[in-house]
């Protein structure tokens, strides 16, 4: 027989649930007691190459990271090299022009070897005959090549296979690794190829790995030690913000030993933030920008090459869901944390709405398992309705929904006047805003901005009224806004530039 202490605690906990469940239909939409002003530490816990492009400097042939995309011209057959049908098959040199199929993404063993992905995943490796095929979905020492470049001329390029021989176009449809001769790197070497440089990525990724675990240690403790400061955070309490939001990488929750090629150190980084943060009384929004297998191909989310491998198994939600564990078990004992945002930018096709709205409500429990006070923020998908979680999310208590404004990143703003682009945010964005505005529904927080755009020739007052714009319809979000970023070396992009030359006043 139970005990009466045992047949009280299912009460005790009928009523809690009952209570968290009636306040929730009564206070879901209820703003914060004042709407944040927040700006984005962007580029500073996870790597983004355009934000401080020096980073990447003393890494040894640093335009071939991995993810860097390439095509190989035969200076002898005058073809793009190929995987046929995309991969799966053989390769060939027999394309005129290069698109999708001709196009390789590197994976970077060392500074000169790598893996070679085709279009469709697999690698170019070499059958026992030396003939090149691409069937390989995980690259061994056969799918492992060298690109040797000459040192006149780096785009041409000769390709080191295995066996020690180079690949050769012998024809239009046979290339093989046998060529053994020394080269004069004239255009009658079958052995010599035009290299053409058609994307690159400079993400954490690209950066640990570049440099190596050991000079990456040293290169990003250093980094995280000095981009943002405690100084920084006292002149945004100066300014008239209210808050940060911190994007970070899956690895953190790993720190000091996250699995390679990451290395350790931004987790201390991330623990200064919030001391700084409560020194100052700004709020806290912890971000998870990068999510394991990356959910948008973008090199801000920790992606190798380029894939989007976030959300296809049950493990790798899992996996997600641990570290918002993580970071809330950390962080809920401290005063300024406001919310956490379980994912940055999903982008669809490629992560289904089924599978975000799966891991939304563990990630969400897994947040509440720790503090009832934490928003907790959920990122639309990209390419998506940014309307389409709105159901969903309306039935979470302290739910808010992140949506990111640019004018940019389209082609309806490349031929944009200064005004044009002004109505266009007091017009559609000020719809937007109201579309996502409803009762019942969750807080709607504009989690990135900035005032930039196409325009060229633009003066200061022209920045100055656009700046204003953003600000008085972005405003107008029940829950806030974040500028992004804080720290940049385009000038527009970084709002410490933009208020201390005087762009924007928020005071």
């Amino acid at each position: 027989m139970r005990s009466m202490a045992q047949t009280q605690v299912p009460i005790a906990l009928t009523f809690s649930v009952l209570f968290l469940i009636s306040i929730s239909h009564a206070a879901r939409s209820t703003p914060p007691p004042s709407k944040l002003k927040a700006v984005n530490l962007g580029g500073w816990l996870v790597t983004e190459g355009w934000i401080k492009p020096s980073l990447f400097d003393a890494i040894p042939n640093n335009d071939l990271l991995d993810g860097t995309q390439v095509q190989f011209k035969s200076v002898t057959q005058g073809m793009y090299l190929c995987a046929e049908s995309g991969g799966g098959t053989i390769m060939v040199a027999n394309r005129t022009s290069a698109s999708g199929w001709e196009t390789f993404k590197l994976w970077r063993i060392t500074s000169n070897e790598f893996n070679l992905r085709v279009f469709n995943g697999e690698f170019i490796g070499l059958e026992s005959s030396g003939d090149a095929v691409a069937v390989s979905n995980r690259p061994g020492d056969t799918e492992t090549f060298e690109i040797v470049r000459n040192s006149g001329d780096s785009s041409r390029v000769r390709i080191k296979a295995s066996n020690d021989l180079f690949l050769q176009a012998k024809t239009e449809i046979s290339v093989t690794a046998d060529y053994l001769e020394n080269t004069n790197w004239g255009d009658d070497d079958p052995s010599v190829f035009l290299m053409t440089i058609v994307g690159t990525m400079r993400g954490e990724f690209q950066i640990t790995n570049g440099y190596g675990t050991e000079n990456a240690t040293a290169v990003m403790q250093e980094h995280w030690g000095s981009f943002i400061v405690e100084d920084d955070f006292e002149f945004m309490a100066a300014s008239g913000l209210g808050g940060v939001r911190i994007p970070v990488g899956w690895w953190i929750a790993s720190d000091p030993t996250p699995p390679w090629p990451f290395v350790g150190g931004s987790l201390l980084a991330l623990d200064n933030a919030f001391i700084w943060a409560e020194k100052y009384n700004l709020k806290v929004i912890i971000d998870l920008h990068a999510a394991p297998g990356s959910q948008n191909g973008f090199e801000h989310s920790g992606s190798r090459d380029g894939s989007t491998e976030w959300g296809t198994t049950q493990a790798n939600i899992d996996q997600t869901v641990s570290v918002i564990e993580f970071l809330a078990a950390r962080y809920a004992p401290r005063k300024c944390l406001y919310a956490i945002e379980l994912i940055n930018e999903p982008r669809a096709p490629s992560v289904t709405l089924e599978s975000l709205k799966n891991y939304y409500k563990a990630g969400y429990n897994a947040v509440r398992r720790h503090t009832t006070d934490a928003y907790v923020i959920m990122s639309a998908r990209l390419s998506a309705d940014e309307t389409e979680l709105l159901q969903f999310a309306g039935g979470f208590y302290g739910a808010v929904i992140d949506v990111h404004y640019y004018n940019l990143y389209s082609d309806i703003f490349n031929s944009l006047s200064v005004q044009q682009n002004i109505d266009f945010v007091n017009n559609n964005r000020s719809r937007q805003v109201n579309t996502l505005t409803t009762s019942n529904g969750p807080l709607v927080l504009i989690g990135e901005w900035v005032a930039e755009w196409q325009v060229n020739g633009a003066s200061k007052e022209d920045y100055q009224r656009f700046a204003k714009a953003q600000l008085e319809v972005y405003g107008r979000a029940s829950f806030g806004w974040a500028y992004w970023t804080w720290k940049n070396v385009n000038q527009h992009w970084s709002l410490e530039w933009m208020i201390k030359n005087g762009y924007i006043s928020l005071i």
